[in-house]
C-alpha cells in the first residue's frame, strides 16, 4: 500500500477513533504532537516558586514531563515502525460532575463533610484507563498490520495532561490552571493514549476565553491562586486535605471550612460550568451518602470502615490518619455542640483504644476543642 492511501486512512481512522472515543463514554477526543516547548517556561518558573510543596514527584521525571517524546523512548524504545516526529498523543475527556449532589447546599452546612465531586464514586483512574485502554485494542484491530505500539495514562505518569488536551484542541487552561472547555465547563476527567500511528493532528485551543473575569482568583477560600494560572498549590485546600501528609498550618484551618477531601470552590463559581454536562456514568455516582454525610458520622469512622467505605475510592489517595486529621479541622470549624466536643474528647481520652491517635491527628484535635470551647466562652 502506498504513503499516500496510508495517510488518507489514517485521516479517516482519526474520525473513526473519535467516534469509538463516544461510544466508550468519552465525551470528546483530540490527537496532537508531544512538543510542549511552550508550556516548559511556565512550569519552571512555577518549580522554582516552590509553588508544588511537598509534591517532590512533579520535580522528578521533569524531562519527561515537558518533553513527551522521552516517555514515549523509554516505553516504546523497540519500536522503530516510524520517524520520531510521527509519535502522537490522543487526549480524551469525560465528564464526572454527578446529578442532584447539591455542593452549594452541602458547602453552606458545617455539620456536613464537603468532598471534591471527582472522588464521590469509584476511582476514575480505573475507569478512564480501562476505556482508553479499550480504545487504543479498537485501533489496534483496525491497523493490525502495522506495528502499532500504544500505552493508556490518566493521572498516572509524568504526562502534562492539561498541556498535550490544550494543544489536542480540548479547551484551554483557565486561570484557576484547570482545563476549560466551552461547551463543558471543566467538570471532566482527563486521560492520553500514547501511540507510535502518525495520525493527523488537530488544531490546538489558541483562545483563552476567561477574558477579565476573576471569580475563581476571587472566591479561592485560601486565595491560593495568587495571579492567573499561578497556583501556590500550599495554600490550596486540595493539596491541604489530601498531597499534604503532617499538620495543615494553624493559619490555614479555619479557612479549610467543612472541605474535608479536596475542594471545588474554583470550579463551582466558574461561569463557564454553567455549560457544564451531568455524567450518565454509573460508576462515579455517590457511595455510602459520602455527598451529604454528617461530619461527625465520618468523624466516628473506625478505620477498618474507613478502608471498607473508601475501597476502589480516589479517598484512597489520603490515610485514616489525614481522614480524621481533615474532619478534626472541619468539626473545628463548626457549631460547638455537646455531640461534638464529647466525640473530640473521647479522642483524646487514655481508655480510648479502639484506635492509635497520632500526634499529627492530637494536635488538630486540640486545635478543634480549643476554637470550640472560646467560641462557647468569648471572654473566657
Amino acid at each position: 500500500m502506498s504513503q499516500t492511501a496510508r495517510v488518507l486512512d489514517l485521516e479517516k481512522l482519526s474520525i473513526q477513533i473519535k467516534t469509538w472515543g463516544n461510544e466508550l463514554g468519552f465525551q470528546q477526543i483530540g490527537i496532537t504532537d508531544m512538543d510542549l516547548s511552550t508550556h516548559e517556561p511556565h512550569v519552571r518558573d512555577w518549580l522554582n516558586k516552590h509553588f508544588n510543596g511537598e509534591m517532590g514527584y512533579l520535580e522528578r521525571n521533569l524531562d519527561k514531563r515537558l518533553h513527551p517524546e522521552l516517555l514515549f523512548n523509554e516505553l516504546f524504545e523497540s519500536s522503530n515502525s516510524f520517524e520520531q516526529n510521527s509519535c502522537r498523543v490522543i487526549a480524551a475527556r469525560m465528564d464526572y460532575l454527578p446529578t442532584d449532589t447539591q455542593p452549594l447546599r452541602i458547602l453552606n452546612d458545617n455539620s456536613k463533610g464537603y468532598l471534591s465531586r471527582y472522588a464521590l464514586g469509584r476511582d476514575y483512574h480505573k475507569v478512564v484507563r480501562r476505556r482508553l485502554a479499550k480504545l487504543a485494542e479498537r485501533i489496534n484491530l483496525e491497523v493490525a498490520d502495522l506495528n502499532v505500539r500504544y500505552r493508556a495514562f490518566t493521572d498516572s505518569a509524568p504526562v502534562l495532561e492539561k498541556a498535550l488536551a490544550e494543544k489536542a484542541g480540548l479547551g484551554w487552561i483557565g486561570k484557576h490552571s484547570l482545563l476549560l472547555n466551552r461547551n463543558a465547563g471543566s467538570w471532566f476527567f482527563l486521560g492520553e493514549i500514547f501511540t507510535n500511528l502518525p495520525l493527523p493532528l488537530d488544531a490546538p485551543s489558541t483562545v483563552d476565553h476567561c477574558g477579565n473575569c476573576k471569580a475563581c482568583i476571587t472566591v479561592c477560600p485560601t486565595n491560593a491562586i495568587v495571579g492567573p494560572k499561578q497556583l501556590d498549590a500550599r495554600r490550596c485546600i486540595s493539596y491541604l486535605t489530601i498531597e499534604l501528609q503532617g499538620a495543615i498550618p494553624e493559619s490555614l484551618r479555619a479557612l479549610v471550612g467543612n472541605r474535608i477531601f479536596g475542594c471545588d470552590d474554583c470550579q463551582l463559581f466558574c461561569p463557564w460550568n454553567r455549560y457544564a454536562k451531568h455524567t450518565a456514568e454509573g460508576d462515579f455516582s455517590p457511595r455510602h451518602n459520602l455527598d451529604g454525610s454528617d461530619l461527625l458520622t465520618l468523624f466516628e469512622w473506625t478505620e477498618a470502615e474507613f478502608l471498607e467505605k473508601t475501597e476502589g475510592s480516589a479517598i484512597r489517595r489520603i490515610n485514616y490518619q489525614q481522614w480524621q486529621r481533615n474532619l478534626a479541622v472541619a468539626l473545628g470549624n463548626g457549631e460547638p455542640t455537646e455531640r461534638v466536643l464529647a466525640a473530640l474528647r473521647k479522642r483524646l481520652e487514655p481508655s480510648f483504644n479502639t484506635e492509635v491517635v497520632s500526634e499529627m491527628v492530637r494536635e488538630h484535635i486540640v486545635w478543634a476543642l480549643q476554637t470550640l470551647e472560646g467560641r462557647l466562652n468569648p471572654g473566657g
